[in-house]
């Protein structure tokens, strides 16, 4: 680089190496046919100077020789036609030496004339040839610079006919039948919309309908996403809403936030977005994506043109807290199963506890069954005593039974024996 200093202004620029020599080349030129020209002037005013010099130094001597002779016409006629015929010579010698002179002088001034005009030529032929690749550079330059005009144009114009085949889509979309057709439609395009894009950057995402309704309302879509080691970062609820421009009733998008939160909450989503067609003048609505966490948390209100955007969005958003959603997890697991070991002695505890007590009156009853027993063989003790004393008493009346005392009063059983022989 080269500083240069402007002698009018004095403020110092740098130009490159090219441009320093282009200035330096117009300079040298002009300085060049500058100097061409001061010499040529010079060349020429020398010229009438010595030519008037000579002319005045002949007319100075002739003038002096006539008045010589003039003096000396009288005395020397004779002399006169020699001297004046010297004179002549002499005049015609010097003005065929200054003529001599001249000449050269003028083939000099055309020779430096001819070598000035073949640099000048050759110069114009430079700056000619760098015109031409000058042009030839602009006129490629334009026309690269028109072929990116006419691609951006027709990337503009591409966009244009997309967004107007969009708003012709819309604007067909809102002549249907119902207000339920519509919704249903709406749906159907994100299914499609994600559905186009699902093979390309969400492989491992899930993307269903929400068919629990167990708690008394759903919304519209679950999308789920889990990184290869299993750990969800990201769970979005859907709603789509839209409305036919022949109905009564405007719903405002608001009036479906309360209800969206809920279904949020109990579906265990982090995020909630309202895919929504209402207050289509609205231009809050219709910026892009539009965040309302100032009312419920993690809440967005998006149209149909931004519902794959929002999905990344929120998903890389997401993807960059996932190490850090790993290690809570990873704390929660340890927690868990601290709380889970705990948990697991406390059981241990409760029913051993269960199962000492389950013994001790197992115990107790089986001390009172004992005593109830020890009891009952007390009464068949007494009972075998009483028994003992009245098999006693049975024996001793069997040991004083005999036959006499059987037939003493039994006059049959006497006959008997009196007939069998035997006296008592």
């Amino acid at each position: 680089m080269q500083n240069i200093k402007c002698p009018k202004c004095g403020e110092i620029f740098q130009i490159d190496e090219s441009g320093y020599a282009e200035i330096v080349k117009q300079v040298r030129d002009s300085e060049f046919s500058a100097e061409i020209k001061r010499r040529e002037i010079s060349f020429e005013n020398e010229k009438k100077r010595e030519i008037e010099l000579a002319l005045m130094k002949a007319s100075a001597e002739t003038t002096q020789e006539i008045e010589k002779l003039k003096s000396q016409l009288s005395s020397k006629d004779a002399q006169l036609n020699s001297v004046n015929e010297k004179a002549q010579s002499e005049i015609k010698i010097a003005l065929a030496q200054k003529d001599s002179e001249i000449a050269a002088l003028k083939g000099q001034l055309n020779s430096d004339r001819s070598k000035a005009e073949l640099d000048i030529k050759t110069a114009l032929q430079d700056k000619d040839r760098q015109i031409l690749e000058l042009k030839g550079k602009l006129e490629l330059s334009e026309k690269q610079s028109q072929l990116s005009e006419n691609t951006l144009k027709q990337k503009y114009e591409d966009q244009l006919k997309t967004k107007d085949e969009e708003i012709a889509y819309y604007k067909d979309f809102k002549a249907r039948e119902s207000t339920k057709q519509i919704g249903e439609d709406l749906e159907q395009y994100c299914l499609n919309e994600f559905n186009k894009n699902r093979a390309i950057g969400f492989q491992n995402a899930y993307f269903e309908k929400d068919n629990d309704a167990r708690s008394g309302s759903k919304g519209d879509f679950i999308f789920r996403e889990s990184s290869p080691d299993g750990v969800e970062f990201i769970s979005i609820m859907f709603e789509m809403k839209n409305q036919m421009e022949t109905t009564a009733t405007k719903h405002k998008n608001e009036d479906f936030f309360k209800e969206l939160d809920k279904d949020r909450n109990e579906k265990k989503c982090e995020y909630a977005v309202l895919v929504s067609m209402l207050e289509e003048d609205n231009d809050y609505y219709n910026t892009g994506i539009v965040d309302v966490s100032y009312k419920y948390p993690k809440m967005y209100v998006i149209r149909p043109q931004f519902f794959i955007p929002v999905i990344t969005f929120l998903r890389n958003a997401a993807l960059n807290s996932l190490d850090y959603k790993r290690q809570l997890i990873a704390v929660k697991n340890q927690n868990i199963d601290i709380t889970n070991f705990e948990g697991e002695m406390n059981a241990f505890k409760e029913k051993f506890h269960y199962n000492v007590d389950l013994a001790m009156r197992q115990h107790t009853s089986a001390l009172e069954e004992i005593d109830k027993a020890i009891k009952t063989l007390q009464k068949i003790k007494e009972l075998f005593e009483k028994s003992d004393t009245n098999l006693r008493r049975a024996d001793n009346k069997l040991e004083d039974l005999t036959v006499q005392k059987l037939v003493k009063n039994n006059p049959t059983m006497k006959e008997k024996f009196k007939e069998l022989g035997v006296q008592f």
